[in-house]
């Protein structure tokens, strides 16, 4: 038996390989960040911090002339979404069905993929994690609807990290604004999109969880997300009708250079 608790589950093999295989491509097409910034783990679930290599002075005392120091960690958040799946769906599978309802499957999943996103571009103070737009405040650019003067933001923001000696190859991470704007605007009859990904050198990145758009290198060494437990599916409990699952990690992330990032944000409407 494992803490998921999975063989508890009223479920069958072939309906947890579906199960497996829906959320994967869930998590996958909606994690943005995982894709741009250096990935550490997975270490397990009973990793709970980081050393972050620092101390500091404790003003209490052991005994006469001797001074104390505690070591500093970054400790690791858990992400829990729960969600409940018929049981006459899982005997859909079962049977041979290939079409049964996964939908809040994948709700959950899309919710805990934004989550992650969400804490590593703008940071989750909670959790003791800065994100990599609030690190990088200094260095934002303004963003307007005029999709068409995009690629000029977007040079201007690599000429910014170059100016400061951040090399590439440079990513990009666009919310669904900018994303939507970028595929439908057209510039000399081609679609921004296609201009803005001649600048860089690394992905355009689809990114639900950022608001407005985030350019960044990827020379390695300046983000880490750490991850103790990936994304598991474990079981909670069960009726007659639903089976309740939930959907977990744990991870954290660091900013270790703040420089290496440019945010670009729209301008914040005013309230009369």
């Amino acid at each position: 038996m494992n803490d998921l608790l999975r063989e508890l589950a009223p479920i069958s093999t072939a309906a947890w390989q579906q199960i497996d295989e829906e959320a994967t491509k869930t998590l996958k097409l909606t994690l943005a960040a995982r894709k741009l910034v250096d990935f550490s783990g997975p270490h397990g679930w009973n990793f709970s911090a980081i050393d972050l290599g620092r101390c500091a002075d404790v003003p209490d005392s052991l005994g006469d002339g001797v001074g104390v120091r505690r070591r500093l960690v970054q400790p690791l958040i858990e992400l829990r979404t729960p969600f409940e799946l018929q049981r006459r769906e899982l005997e859909t599978v079962a049977r041979g069905g290939k079409d049964a309802d996964w939908r809040p499957l994948v709700e959950a999943a899309r919710s805990i993929a934004i989550a992650e996103d969400r804490a590593v571009f703008s940071g989750f103070r909670a959790g003791g994690i800065a994100g990599i737009a609030e690190m990088a405040e200094t260095s934002a650019l303004p963003l307007t609807d005029d999709y068409v003067k995009y690629p000029i933001v977007v040079a201007e923001a690599l000429n910014k990290l170059r100016n400061l000696g951040v090399d590439g190859p440079y990513g990009i991470a666009l919310g669904s604004r900018c994303y939507t704007g970028l595929t439908e605007t057209t510039s000399g009859g081609y679609r921004v999109y296609e201009h803005v990904r001649r600048l860089l050198d690394g992905p355009i990145v689809w990114a639900p969880a950022v608001d407005g758009a985030v350019v960044l290198s990827m020379r390695r060494g300046d983000f880490e997300l750490t991850v103790g437990q990936d994304f598991s599916i474990g079981y909670l409990d069960h009726s007659a009708a639903a089976v309740e699952l939930y959907l977990q990690e744990s991870f954290t992330f660091r900013v270790l250079t703040a420089e290496a990032a440019v945010p670009l944000r729209y301008a914040r409407s005013k309230t009369k």
